[in-house]
């Protein structure tokens, strides 16, 4: 029942209810009064009971005193009543039979009052045994576009025909504003649900719903919080196997991470870092604003998935072209150069002295058909998987009386085909009838443009898959003393080391490993060694050795007086570049890897990759890809080429490493891991062991 976090919950009785009542009716009563209208001047064909103890009838309509008094079932009940009401009401509804209700008042568990505190105990304790579906409460209500049941206060959107585009947000009010932008600029909905505190049903329930409706095409989120990660990425890999793009805003960027204190790899991979791995894994495009997620949802009205990154701009001026090569650049795109048939068609339409390049610029084209035309060269070239279009919005104007051309584009290529403009600008109804008959979506803005098209090719190569995900953690016996010759087992290289407790012990390890030496202090207390002064590297000597041994004392403790000294390791001189790789396991998304550049300034340069676990040889291919350090990787300003392929055996070892010893250690990182021109060695590892295993 409730609270379980792998339990999906269906929706259907408040979103597709065939009766509903309004439970606080009254006409001095605005929302409920704004929802009656809807039902009524839309054309809501279900039956509507008034609810209200205190009048007879409401809207000239008869009002019942209570859920009670109404013989016939009721599929859902509003429940628009102040928050001290509430569990009165829902006690009626649970003994009326009612299958489902909303609550749309706040002060029910939400802020610091003790009376809203009582409320949301109450709630939690009635829905442990209550086969009643709740949404809310502290939520507007929901559309239904195709079912006319209209229970959110606003009338301007219930006239929006029904669409393709279920939207779900945890924000009532950022819900009609974004519909209302969206139905501005063509977009049409099936459902929209504002969930609000999500006592009962909640995000993860409303994403399944919608899956499985076979209307619904694309699925919007606005997230502050996911209460139940296990059954959201159920739903989302659901919508990812049925090939439905699911399109994220998500709030809380910028908090800091719970687990930045314990190490690099918490740092970094944090919350909202850990949330992007998981949108990575399941497929989800994350969004950087509404009017993003505005942008890449007409994206998708395409229809049409890419078979790979690469764009072919048709544009009609040199100032765009100009931008686009940096915007390009800036968010990773792929703009490949014509192939030669492609220019050598293209010359008749190019402006005396100009050649043609990807992006083109070919000038304004006379009519729509020249348009055309040139968009169907570069779509024919086998270079280019998607054709972008910079046009002028449709409207009013000469330069649109052929507007009957532009659907023969999408006879003339298989490929997507994006129009788009330079800045943001009102769409008019013109404009709109003409997108509609071009059969392919107008954006605005170029940087809003190129991620809306990169997010194509993020669903394609996704799409029709099922996730992977890690099996049970198997029992370990892994403890300290065997760590090291553990991850040699799985293919970890370590450097010759020796642990020692005294300063002599020290020098006499030093000289049987081989001068020069890293020397490094050994305290169960100081995590981060470099920060508190506790390595010193390059010692040649046995007098240098004992030198730094007093030195490292002398700092720890200056560092952190109270940290227990347990000695020294001594260890072989490594060189080559630092890279970090790290596991652990995020309390709402489960295990993840991290890679990135390493050393002493890793949280500075913050250059990393995050995925969940378990991650392929692909998934590590691509996390290095992404990286800066990739560069200096692959021979950076004429530097020897790094062992690259050692690099993606650490990661692969270190991940099959953690899966299977995760019940014993809660998070491992290797930092640096120094990638030689062959192999890759594990300079300094530390574990995080559990705590029933310290």
């Amino acid at each position: 029942m409730a609270g379980s976090d792998s339990v999906l919950r269906s929706p259907a009785s408040m979103l597709r209810a065939t009766s509903v009542a309004i439970v606080g009716a009254s006409e001095r009563a605005r929302w409920a009064s704004h929802i009656f209208t809807n039902l009524r001047e839309f054309g809501y064909g279900g039956r509507i009971y008034l609810v209200n103890p205190r009048q007879q009838t409401v809207y000239g309509e008869r009002c019942f005193a209570s859920l009670r008094d109404i013989a016939e079932p009721v599929d859902h009940a509003m429940v628009i009543v102040p928050a001290a009401h509430v569990a009165g009401v829902l006690t009626d509804a649970e003994a009326a039979g009612v299958k489902s209700a909303t609550i749309y008042a706040s002060a029910v568990g939400d802020g610091e009052s003790e009376p809203s505190r009582e409320r949301g105990a109450w709630l939690k304790n009635f829905l442990a045994t209550s086969k009643l579906r709740v949404s809310g409460p502290n939520c507007m209500g929901s559309f239904s576009y195709r079912e006319k049941l209209f229970a959110y206060p606003n009338t301007e959107l219930c006239g929006v025909p029904p669409g393709p585009v279920a939207g779900i947000f945890q924000s009532g009010g950022t819900v009609q504003f974004w519909m209302k932008s969206a139905a501005e600029r063509g977009l049409r909905f099936s459902y929209a649900v504002s969930s609000g505190n999500e006592a009962d049903l909640d995000l993860a329930d409303y994403l399944d719903f919608v899956v499985d409706d076979p209307h619904t095409k694309q699925i919007v989120l606005f997230i502050e919080g996911i209460r139940r990660p296990e059954a959201f990425m159920c739903a989302a890999a659901r919508a990812l196997q049925a090939g439905k793009p699911v399109l994220a805003i998500k709030t809380g960027a910028t908090q800091k991470s719970r687990a930045a204190a314990q190490s690099h790899t918490g740092a970094i991979g944090g919350d909202y870092a850990a949330y992007l791995a998981m949108c990575e894994r399941y497929g989800i495009i994350n969004c950087r604003s509404l009017e993003d997620l505005l942008e890449v949802t007409l994206a998708f009205q395409c229809g049409r998935m890419p078979k790979g990154p690469r764009i072919g701009f048709v544009t009609n001026s040199g100032g765009t072209v100009d931008l686009l090569y940096d915007y390009a650049e800036f968010e990773g795109a792929a703009v490949p150069a014509f192939d030669a048939a492609t220019n050598a068609a293209l010359m008749p339409h190019m402006q005396e002295g100009i050649s043609p390049k990807n992006p083109l610029d070919t000038g304004i084209p006379s009519t729509l058909k020249v348009a055309v035309d040139q968009c169907e060269i570069v779509a024919r070239d086998p270079n280019v998987d998607i054709v972008a279009w910079c046009s002028p919005l449709p409207g009013r104007g000469p330069n649109w009386t052929d507007s009957h051309e532009l659907p023969r584009l999408l006879t003339l290529t298989d490929k997507p085909v994006i129009a788009f403009g330079r800045m943001i600008h009102q769409m008019t109804p013109e404009g709109l009838a003409i997108q509609e008959q071009a059969g392919f979506p107008f954006l605005q803005g170029l940087e809003s443009t190129l991620r809306a098209i990169n997010a194509l090719w993020f669903h394609a190569q996704r799409s029709g898959r099922a996730p992977a995900v890690p099996g049970h953690a198997p029992a370990s016996d892994l403890t300290p003393a065997t760590l090291d010759a553990t991850l040699a087992r799985y293919g970890i290289a370590l450097p010759q080391s020796r642990a020692v407790k005294s300063a002599e012990e020290a020098a006499d390890a030093a000289a049987a490993v081989g001068f020069p030496v890293a020397l490094k202090i050994r305290s169960p207390d100081i995590v981060h060694k470099t920060e508190a002064g506790g390595v010193v590297l390059d010692l040649g000597s046995r007098q240098d050795v004992l030198a730094a041994a007093g030195a490292l004392v002398v700092a720890a403790k200056k560092s952190q007086p109270n940290a227990r000294i347990d000695g020294f390791l001594v260890q072989e001189m490594v060189s080559g570049i630092e890279t970090i790789v790290g596991a652990r396991s995020d309390p709402l998304y489960g295990p993840l890897l991290l890679a990135g550049s390493g050393g002493i300034m890793v949280e500075l340069v913050r250059d990393a990759a995050l995925r969940l676990l378990p991650v392929s040889a692909a998934d590590v291919d691509a996390m290095i890809d992404s990286l800066k350090a990739s560069r200096l990787i692959a021979g950076y300003r004429g530097r020897p080429a790094a062992d690259r392929k050692a690099l993606e055996a650490a990661m692969l070892a270190l991940s099959r490493f953690y899966l299977d010893h995760r019940t014993r250690i809660g998070e491992i990182e290797i930092n640096p891991l120094i990638v030689r021109n062959e192999g890759a060695v594990a300079v300094d590892v530390r574990v995080a062991w559990r705590e029933e295993n310290a």
